[in-house]
């Protein structure tokens, strides 16, 4: 896939999302594409037998997504279990004013994120080594506001993972398939400590495939 071809369907789905991308965004998130291929023939990034199109859609675009519920002024961005980058890594250079930390056990995915991240020249965004459980290894958590985690299993499970430092005021946001109604129902049990404080439905632009962002915050009883 060439640049035009690329930038046409990230703009697509960008504009179908409400979100205009810079000339430098558009440049960076190509590179971005093009390191995943290269880095992909060589170790387990996302699955191999996806086309370039599903790649852009399943992935770039629908971790761009994310924006329409953050603020780069006002938000600082947690990603759980980032693996590729998906999706903190795009939203930081869609986004560059946005703080950016990527939390990625695996240590090839790690050098591969902090490839990208030196080749795309990117600021205010770390890669920690580490599983969210690590409480001694991760490090400045605090600092953010907004947790996120595309590969969550289910939605109660995380909450509890992120409980521990989710005070007053910040959000978790779980990124979730046609499904999600499931998951808001096994979180009955949640509700005396998490309210949902947004949900939004989305469908990717060329499969249609529903999506949805559901956002957490500690409930004001506790």
């Amino acid at each position: 896939m060439n640049y035009p071809q690329f930038d046409n369907l990230i703009c697509q789905g960008a504009n179908g999302f409400g979100l205009d991308l810079d000339r430098t965004a558009l440049e960076k998130l190509y590179l971005y594409f093009q390191e995943l291929k290269r880095w992909s023939k060589k170790i387990n990034l996302i699955a191999r037998e996806t086309s370039e199109q599903d790649i852009v859609e399943k992935h770039f675009i629908d971790s761009l997504a994310l924006l329409m519920l953050l603020d780069e002024k006002q938000d600082s961005l947690l990603d759980i279990g980032s693996g590729a980058g998906f999706p903190g890594l795009v939203c930081k250079i869609a986004r560059p004013e946005l703080v950016v930390s990527l939390i990625e056990p695996r240590l090839k995915r790690v050098s591969f994120l902090r490839h990208v991240i030196r080749r795309c020249e990117l600021e205010e965004i770390t890669v920690q080594p580490c599983r969210l459980e690590e409480q001694i290894t991760l490090q400045e958590e605090s600092r953010f506001n907004c947790i996120v985690s595309r590969a969550v299993s289910d939605i109660p499970h995380f909450l509890a993972m992120c409980e521990r430092f989710c005070t007053q005021g910040k959000r978790v946001i779980c990124m979730k398939g046609p499904r999600f109604q499931e998951e808001i129902e096994m979180t009955a049990d949640e509700q005396d400590y998490w309210d949902m404080s947004a949900l939004r439905e989305y469908s990717l632009p060329f499969s249609k495939a529903s999506r949805a962002l559901l956002s957490f915050t500690r409930s004001e009883n506790q």
